[in-house]
């Protein structure tokens, strides 16, 4: 087996193999060298074993992973897959086995918690891809609906609906020939994710005498799924914010024989076993995993006094997923996106995504496009869809899967996808705010012959639609103090842009988060402060400020609250902000805040002491969901107030995530940028937030980032001949 390894000028790999095994070998191989930390902790998550090295604020994930049976089910997923895709699985893992000792010796985080790299089965890609992906459909939203629906009323709930601040979403658009100058399509677009570091997508060229792909893989999973260019067609995906994992409440006992769960025909056994999480510095834990005829219970137990959300109050609660039920994670279409040539192999090969539920986008050089929805979403009664249901009654049984998935034509030579209510309305209940959407629409209606380098115009827009509620609150108001005055005729004079440098935008952005505070505080909404017992993987969903603050155009215009307190609160946040007004520029209030699986105790992570922006994010931005888990060891060990600024801000084209009234600071935002060009491959352009490299040290660890903050891109280049070669390998075959 010969493997061939090139270089671009940013370190970007490019792989040559004799063969698709040997490619899918190479590319584990590389992704070992390059991401060998990365690949081990999350090599690790899937399994629930974290805290073994990372201590005891890792064992939250790990009683989740478990408790959901995230590695048992990648395993039955792995057994379910026909064999020339389990090879090609396979494959993958050997190279990552192989080139995974060398590389660990590169990146100081084993030596420094005393890790060793471990075995990669066969299995641990689905299981990786199944970990990162098991909260992204939110589906602990309905922990919360079911909170509000108690607490305030059913029709409260949908005053909350909105992309809240532990999911994931992107933009992505397409423009036809028509439009461009160069006649053929562009696709471009941003996945919105919590930032990591390393980056959770890697810039990739895999060629090999079947195919010829360059696009943004996953490290640890093989291939390329969400956004690739194989020459002569080109996808990308948004998330369709679908519903489609379930939860029951279950009524449980213990018996003579182990634990039974009532169901819709009476008490029936259930599956319990006990499970061990090590804990570094700590003592283990021990973790009772039941899974019922439902799934694997992921909250309460037998012994639970309930309580929790749900019907009566349950004692536990169960998760239902499609990879648990139909053992598929849709790798199955992996390998065939890579042999793609045409839209329609493109579209063949969505016919078997599984896991999320994504909006597809594609345009090939044939002229061929493709605009449709594709995973698997079970077919159920809707009360499922919005909330926790009652395992022991009947009508909440899955009759199967949703087809065929939604698809439409694109039409007047522009598609957009912003995870808005839309093409996958049918299939899910809480959407985005239709804004992204609105405005890049607006944006690619100008009359410009668009180009791939013309992108980054709409991917950088900072206009924040969402501001007009409350600026015009605060237009009505009368009696203010003069320096109130004087800052409302500031923010309406300003030009609702949340660019870095604005000090106009900080000042919005203040009065914005004490309106926030003052309305969590309000009576009507204080008893949605205090959680139910959940695992603290869930808190993030149910936590009240999060939920006020991305709800908040809702709230100042809907009349659960009285409009006399949505004025007051408008009143008293401006006169407040106006007795001592943000000095600084938006940027240096909201700044980046990546995801790193080692905190770095050596630097300060709490520099300033402004209350709104430095709250400790940990609890409200998500450990589970890849929340700020403080600034990790690297060479630079930046401090919090180290990290660089940015602009944009949540409903901005410019999704750079903060929490509103908890903090300034950015969790979630552009995770990759990408231009393809369907008239000539190597003039598409992308960007990642950091670089090509996971190890501290390297060159091309944050090359990148300077750039990706600029909202500036990279070519892509394809033609070996401009590449510098710096490995080739051979292997000897099994």
């Amino acid at each position: 087996m010969s493997i061939q390894v090139y270089r671009d000028s940013w370190g970007i790999p490019h792989l040559r193999a004799g063969s698709a095994l040997e490619l899918a070998y190479a590319q584990g191989h590389n992704a070992a060298t390059d991401r060998a930390w990365q690949l081990e902790v999350e090599r690790h998550r899937s399994q629930g074993t974290t805290a073994a090295f990372l201590g005891a604020e890792a064992v939250g994930w790990d009683r989740f992973a478990r408790q959901a049976r995230l590695d048992d089910t990648a395993r039955r997923c792995f057994a379910a897959l026909d064999e020339e895709t389990a090879a090609w699985v396979e494959a993958y893992t050997d190279g990552v086995g192989a080139g995974l000792a060398e590389a660990a010796r590169r990146a100081p985080e084993f030596a420094a918690t005393g890790l060793e790299p471990g075995r990669w089965r066969p299995w641990t890609p689905l299981g990786i891809w199944l970990s990162t992906h098991i909260l992204f459909a939110g589906f602990p939203a309905k922990l919360w609906r079911d909170m509000v629906a108690r607490t305030l009323g059913p029709d409260a709930v949908a005053l909350f609906h909105t992309d809240g601040p532990v999911t994931s979403g992107s933009n992505g658009w397409l423009v036809t020939g028509e439009r461009t100058a160069t006649g053929a399509p562009v696709i471009a677009g941003d996945p919105h994710r919590f930032i990591e570091d390393p980056g959770v997508y890697q810039q990739i060229h895999l060629s090999c005498p079947e195919y010829d792909v360059v696009g943004l893989a996953v490290p640890g999973v093989p291939g390329i799924g969400h956004f690739g260019h194989t020459g002569t067609v080109a996808w990308g995906i948004t998330n369709a914010m679908a519903d489609y994992q379930d939860l029951y409440a279950e009524r449980l006992r213990r018996t003579d024989e182990g634990v039974e769960a009532l169901g819709p025909d009476g008490w029936r056994p259930a599956a319990s076993h006990t499970e061990t999480i090590e804990v570094r510095d700590g003592k283990p834990v021990e973790v009772e995993i039941v899974e019922t005829e439902r799934g694997p219970v992921v909250a309460g137990g037998p012994d639970a006094d309930g309580g929790l959300p749900g019907p009566g109050g349950p004692a536990a609660i169960s998760l239902r997923q499609p990879p648990r039920v139909r053992a598929d994670l849709g790798f199955r279409a992996l390998p065939r996106l890579l042999r793609a040539r045409t839209v329609a192999d493109v579209d063949a090969a969505f016919g078997l995504w599984a896991e999320p539920v994504n909006v597809v986008q594609a345009a090939d050089t044939q002229g061929g496009l493709l605009h449709r929805v594709a995973g698997t979403v079970p077919l159920r009664h809707r009360d499922n869809m919005l909330g926790v249901v009652p395992a022991w009654e009947p009508g909440h049984e899955w009759q199967g899967r949703h087809e065929p998935l939604p698809r439409a034509h694109v039409a007047g030579g522009i598609a957009v996808m912003a995870n808005e209510r839309g093409l996958a309305a049918p299939l899910g209940v809480e959407f985005a705010p239709p804004h992204r959407a609105e405005r890049i629409r607006q944006l690619l209606d100008m009359p410009v012959a668009w180009s791939a380098g013309d992108m980054p115009t709409v991917h950088t827009d900072t206009r924040i639609p969402p501001a007009g509620p409350l600026l015009g609150l605060l237009a009505a108001l009368d009696g203010l103090g003069e320096d109130a005055l004087r800052l409302r005729g500031r923010l309406l004079d300003w030009n609702r842009r949340m660019d870095a440098g604005s000090v106009d935008a900080s000042a919005y952005a203040a009065v914005r988060s004490a309106v926030v505070r003052r309305l969590a505080a309000h009576p009507v909404l204080v008893p949605l402060a205090e959680p139910p017992a959940l695992p603290e993987v869930f808190l993030p969903f149910v936590a009240l400020l999060p939920r006020v603050a991305f709800a908040l155009e809702h709230l100042l215009t809907a009349p659960l609250l009285p409009a006399a307190d949505r004025a007051e609160a408008v009143r008293a946040a401006v006169e407040e902000v106006a007795a001592d007004p943000p000095a600084a520029p938006w940027g240096e209030r909201h700044r980046l805040a990546p995801w790193q699986a080692l905190p770095d105790t050596d630097a300060d992570t709490d520099a300033d002491t402004d209350a709104d922006t430095d709250a400790d994010t940990d609890a409200d931005m998500g450990p589970g969901a890849r929340g700020n888990a403080g600034t990790g060891a690297d060479a630079a060990r930046l401090r919090a107030d180290e990290w660089p600024g940015l602009p944009g801000d949540h409903d901005c084209v410019l999704s750079t995530s903060s929490v509103p009234g908890l903090t300034d600071r950015s969790a979630r935002g552009p995770a990759a940028r990408y231009a393809w060009d369907l008239a000539r491959r190597d003039d598409s352009l992308w960007v990642v937030p950091f670089g090509a490299s996971g190890v501290p040290g390297d060159p091309h660890r944050r090359d990148q980032l300077p750039l990706w903050l600029r909202g500036e891109l990279i070519p892509v280049v394809t033609d070996f001949t401009r590449l510098t070669l710096t490995e080739e390998f051979h292997v000897q075959q099994s």
